[in-house]
């Protein structure tokens, strides 16, 4: 079992028993008309066209979401990740735990939330995208870029305000003062989950 496989199943089983004892303490404390249940989203397809930008004109990254499709069995989110800074960047997915291309549920859209749940070191676990297509290059060089889509089986549940995580990008070499060695992009945007 790969490092990456058993730090996803870490968090994975780790949300689940978060979880159970969030319910049955709930259910503990005699509230159980109070209990709000999850319901998971219905299949739909919502065309975003989403491009945000980390860095300055000339040494920057441009991360790209057109769609996202939720199916019976699962999501996918066609992006794209382009490189106009002067260094290459390792595409190294699942290389730091919170550090997954995939989706975070978030319970708004407000990018506050997004904001000060980053600052408190609390953001949601990420569903970690398990198929590419085509496959992410292992360094985006000066210039570069790449499309595809990211894909997943599981349920996302509805009323949910889902976000684009790209992750983990290691710089090759020094990077420019204004980019950070490891870049880990959650999108500013994010798009509400119907049933």
């Amino acid at each position: 079992m790969s490092k990456t496989t058993l730090i996803v199943l870490i968090a994975l089983g780790a949300t689940f028993a978060g979880f159970v004892l969030a319910s049955n303490a709930q259910r503990l404390s005699g509230d159980e008309e109070d209990i709000p249940t999850s319901v998971a989203a219905g299949p739909q397809t919502a065309v975003l066209d989403w491009r945000e930008v980390y860095g300055d004109v000339g040494e920057q990254l441009v991360f790209t979401v057109e769609q996202l499709d939720v199916t019976e069995s699962g999501w996918s989110a066609r992006v794209g990740v382009q490189n106009d800074s002067s260094v290459g960047w390792e595409l190294a997915p699942g290389a730091t735990p919170e550090g997954s291309f995939g989706l975070q549920l978030f319970e708004t859209g407000d990018v506050e939330e997004l904001e000060e749940r980053n600052r408190n070191d609390t953001l949601p676990a990420v569903r970690a995208a398990t198929g590419y297509a085509p496959q992410l290059p292992k360094i985006l060089e000066p210039g570069a870029s790449w499309e595809g889509e990211l894909s997943a089986r599981g349920a996302l549940v509805a009323g949910a305000w889902a976000r684009v995580v790209f992750g983990t990008l290691v710089a090759v070499g020094k990077p420019p003062d204004e980019l950070d060695e490891t870049v880990i992009w959650i999108t500013d945007h994010a798009y509400e989950l119907e049933r």
